[in-house]
């Protein structure tokens, strides 16, 4: 699986209120919260001006705070393609595999990405070219039960296809 889209970078210790407020969290519903995507963050605006496949780019311990799974379900209903970071919070990591949401750690990239570089991620392979500078990187690569959670839409997808 290749994700293609622009980088858009954020700092280090986003956390989970700033990814999807709280006073939001009255809803579980995708749609509703994709509207809310990075509000509170350094880039009130994100939202308004990604596009479809962007990929969100962040320094260190991305999504800590809470254990909501509100964060990783608003990245991926509005069209993140993936999160490139150089650490993930624990919770953060596990709640987006389970919630279908491809996620890399790199420093390496996330040194190298700028905001607004074209970025493509061979997500079966964990390579990561910045387009823009022609510049490779090497994340882990997915594990083949996490890739086959994200290309069933999450865990819960996954269960249901594996049940019927």
């Amino acid at each position: 699986m290749k994700l293609k889209g622009h980088a858009w970078k954020f700092g280090a210790d986003i956390d989970t209120d700033a990814i999807i407020p709280a006073r939001y969290l009255n809803t579980s519903e995708p749609s509703e919260l994709a509207k809310h995507l990075m509000e509170d963050s350094k880039q009130p605006d994100f939202i308004k001006n990604m596009g479809r496949g962007d990929i969100i780019v962040a320094d260190k311990n991305f999504g800590c705070g809470s254990s909501r799974e509100h964060a990783p379900i608003a990245i991926k209903a509005a069209g993140v393609s993936c999160v490139v970071a150089k650490t993930f919070a624990r919770i953060f990591y596990r709640n987006s595999f389970n919630m279908g949401l491809p996620i890399f750690e790199c420093p390496e990239a996330v040194d190298g990405i700028a905001q607004g570089d074209a970025v493509e991620v061979d997500a079966e392979n964990g390579i990561i070219k910045n387009l823009t500078t022609s510049k490779t990187y090497q994340a882990a690569p997915i594990p083949p039960f996490m890739q086959e959670l994200i290309a069933a839409g999450g865990l819960m997808e996954w269960v249901k296809k594996k049940v019927a």
